[in-house]
């Protein structure tokens, strides 16, 4: 099925695996790499003295260089982003990595909701420019965008 008959019979998801983009801003493309690359394991890719390409688990990241004052957020929310993992033994390496390689935990591994279908484990790294990842895996795949009859989303008070 070609792009075009997808959409022409109302078809709106790719048929093909599909890669996640995300621009972020950064005040230093050697530190960046530095995170990035050596400490979370990115394949590094273009680069100029702007901007530089990563590799996040088969994600694009890119990180533009802004002289514009970055400035740490307060809490998680509402703006973070990071990787929901099928396995929990890739959610472990990413968490031995991550120690290992000494980067900053925003907030240390923990379990929520355990005891429900939206149980997960998860953790919050900070790169050196106030960007919060968070890495996850959930017991139930189908909580990743199911479970509807919930309204727990996060730790945030509503």
């Amino acid at each position: 099925m070609t792009l075009v008959e997808a959409f022409a019979g109302g078809i709106v998801w790719a048929m093909q695996p599909t890669l996640f983009h995300l621009a972020f801003p950064v005040s230093d493309i050697a530190q960046t790499k530095e995170f990035y690359g050596t400490g979370l394991g990115c394949e590094v890719g273009r680069e100029n003295a702007n901007s530089v390409i990563l590799n996040l688990y088969g994600h694009q990241l890119v990180a533009h260089l802004t002289h514009e004052p970055l400035m740490p957020q307060r809490g998680v929310y509402p703006r973070h982003f990071g990787l929901v993992f099928s396995a929990i033994e890739d959610w472990e390496g990413v968490l031995e990595r991550s120690q290992r390689q000494g980067l900053k935990f925003y907030q240390q591994p923990k379990q929520r909701f355990v005891g429900s279908p939206l149980e997960h484990c998860t953790f919050f790294l900070e790169d050196p420019f106030y960007n919060l990842l968070e890495f996850k895996f959930y017991r139930y795949s189908s909580a990743v965008f199911g479970e509807v009859g919930f309204s727990q989303i996060g730790d945030r008070v509503s």
